[in-house]
C-alpha cells in the first residue's frame, strides 16, 4: 500500500452539527449524512451540539443515537445558546477525526456534497474546502429577490474591500483540517453570523490553501431562519473592522 493510500485509510471526518430548534430537520439530515458517508466508505462521526433547544431536538438526537449507534452519533449538548464559534470549539474538543466538516442542520446543505469536498481536499491538498453559491453550478433555491440581493450585495462589498481569495464568504458548509480550524478559531474575534467571513479572511492571512466546491443552498423548509436585523448590523461592523485591521 502506498503512503498516500495509507494516509487516506486513517483519515476520519468529524461532522459538526450545531442545533437549536431543529427537531423536524435533524432526523432527515442525519439520515442523509449516514446514507452518503456509508456509500462513500469514509470513516466518520456526527457530533450534535444542541444549545438547549426547547422543541425536543436533543430528545430526537438521543433516539437517533439508538438507531445509528453511539460511534456514529455523538451527543455533546450545551445548556443554552452560546454562539457559533464556541459551538465549534466545543465540537472540536470532542472530535476524534483529523478533518472537521461543518454544516447547517436545517437541510440548507445537502450531504451529497461532502464526498466532493473530500475529493477536492485530496486532489489539491487543501487546508480548507468551502462550499460556494457564487461560481459555476452553485446557487440558491427558495430565497426571494430581496434576500438574494442582500446576499449578493454583501458578498460583492466583501470582495471589494477585503479581496479574500474565495467567492463565498458567509457560507457555513466547509471542510477543514482539524489543526487549521483550531488555529483559525483562536484567531477570530467575531461572533454569530459574521464568524464564517472572518474565518476565510484569517485563512488568507495565514496562507492556507482554500478550495471551492459549487453547492446549491436550499432555504429551510421547517423552522425559522436565525438571520435577522441584528446579524446584518454585526456583518457591517465586522466588515469595517476587518477592512481596518487586515
Amino acid at each position: 500500500m502506498s503512503k498516500q493510500k495509507a494516509d487516506e485509510s486513517t483519515n476520519k471526518y468529524s461532522i459538526l452539527l450545531p442545533t437549536y430548534n431543529e427537531v423536524q430537520n435533524l432526523p432527515i439530515i442525519i439520515y442523509l449524512i449516514v446514507k452518503y458517508m456509508n456509500k462513500s466508505n469514509y470513516n466518520y462521526e456526527i457530533i450534535v451540539i444542541d444549545d438547549g433547544s426547547p422543541d425536543g431536538t436533543l430528545e430526537a438526537a438521543e433516539q437517533l443515537q439508538k438507531i445509528y449507534g453511539e460511534d456514529k452519533i455523538v451527543l455533546r449538548p450545551r445548556a443554552k445558546k452560546l454562539g457559533l464559534g464556541t459551538a465549534y470549539i466545543h465540537g472540536i474538543n470532542h472530535a476524534t477525526g483529523n478533518f472537521i466538516i461543518i454544516m447547517d442542520a436545517d437541510l440548507s446543505h445537502h450531504p451529497k456534497s461532502i464526498a466532493e469536498f473530500i475529493e477536492k481536499q485530496k486532489s489539491d491538498n487543501c487546508d480548507i474546502v468551502s462550499g460556494t453559491r457564487y461560481v459555476k453550478s452553485g446557487g440558491v433555491y427558495g430565497w426571494d429577490f430581496k434576500r438574494k440581493l442582500v446576499s449578493r450585495g454583501a458578498n460583492f462589498l466583501t470582495q471589494l474591500l477585503l479581496r479574500p481569495g474565495a467567492s463565498d464568504l458567509t457560507g457555513s458548509y466547509r471542510l477543514y483540517k482539524k489543526d487549521v480550524l483550531e488555529k483559525l478559531i483562536k484567531s477570530c474575534v467575531s461572533k454569530g453570523y459574521v464568524f464564517q467571513m472572518e474565518m476565510i479572511i484569517r485563512a488568507r492571512q495565514f496562507g492556507y490553501k482554500i478550495g471551492e466546491v459549487p453547492i446549491t443552498f436550499v432555504d429551510r423548509v421547517y423552522g425559522e431562519s436565525k438571520l435577522g436585523g441584528s446579524e446584518i448590523i454585526q456583518f457591517v461592523r465586522a466588515l469595517l473592522y476587518l477592512f481596518a485591521t487586515t
